[in-house]
């Protein structure tokens, strides 16, 4: 008699998705309609960031989603569902915006640089998210607002991320109003650097992160460091500090190699 294999169901599939490929780390959002930001799926990107800084391999990482919403923001039914606790959600409420502040600043201080491909609505946290990446390019379909204050409650932490990629009257604009914006008018704010059709969309960000990932790493991770600090800086401390970065990076194998290639007409071997 001929055995019988049991095969087991494949597992559910997660809230994200993360495949590398070059150099080049992809963590998609991969919980359709909304890819809602639910305590899950920011744990998972999360540990998709800390795995990525602590391989060095990985050159840039690329946030993406899958559907029509690139991410609707924190999961309000969730929330929701909280609020016959005792405390009336209060401590569920203190541990997601913990999370989802620990996140932001995770993909801030990330040793590479971090791409938001944009293809659809990024909403509150989910144009927390975009704002929080070094880069954005969009689809020419993608909108994007913190519209918070439609349900009676500020995006205040949205605001910061936001604040620190737009004018703070264009950001003051989004808050009050909760009017979504459309690509064009979101890469005018500074939101996004490019806005492309969206079957071209995967091939403009493959660009960047190929063109970056070919960078020296050993560059790259220390300019976007002291670039992130320097801004919270003034102008002397900000000059102080970058000089004393950029003598180190000079001191570098890397910079050494860089400047000796140039000089020679030869393409440099990064050494890192």
């Amino acid at each position: 008699m001929a055995e019988v294999l049991a095969i087991k169901p494949a597992p559910p599939p997660g809230p994200v998705e993360v495949n590398d490929a070059n150099g080049v780390m992809r963590i998609v959002l991969a919980n359709p309609p909304a890819n809602a930001l639910s305590l899950a799926t920011m744990a998972a990107l999360q540990a998709a960031l800390d795995g990525a800084r602590e391989d060095r391999s990985i050159r840039v990482v690329v946030i993406a989603s899958q559907g029509k919403v690139f991410s609707g923001g924190h999961d309000l039914k969730e929330m929701t569902a909280h609020r016959s606790d005792r405390d009336g959600g209060r401590a569920f409420f203190e541990q997601t915006f913990a999370a989802c502040s620990r996140l932001m600043q995770s993909i801030v201080r990330l040793p590479q640089p971090a791409i938001a491909a944009v293809d659809g609505i990024a909403t509150a946290a989910g144009c927390q998210l975009v704002a929080s990446c070094d880069l954005a390019i969009a689809s020419d379909r993608a909108t994007f607002g913190v519209n918070g204050i439609d349900v009676g409650l500020f995006c205040h932490t949205p605001g910061v991320a936001l604040s620190r990629k737009i004018k703070p009257r264009h950001a003051m604009e989004m808050l009050l109003t909760g009017e979504m914006i459309d690509a064009a008018t979101a890469r005018e704010f500074g939101l996004v650097n490019r806005v492309v059709p969206p079957e071209y969309l995967d091939q403009v960000v493959g660009k960047y992160a190929t063109a970056i990932a070919a960078k020296s790493p050993t560059a790259i991770r220390m300019g976007k460091e002291a670039f992130h600090v320097q801004a919270e800086k003034g102008l002397a401390e900000a000059y102080e500090h970058s000089s004393r970065v950029i003598v180190d990076n000079m001191m570098a194998d890397d910079a050494k190699e860089g400047i000796d290639a140039f000089l020679a007409k030869r393409k440099p071997v990064w050494r890192d």
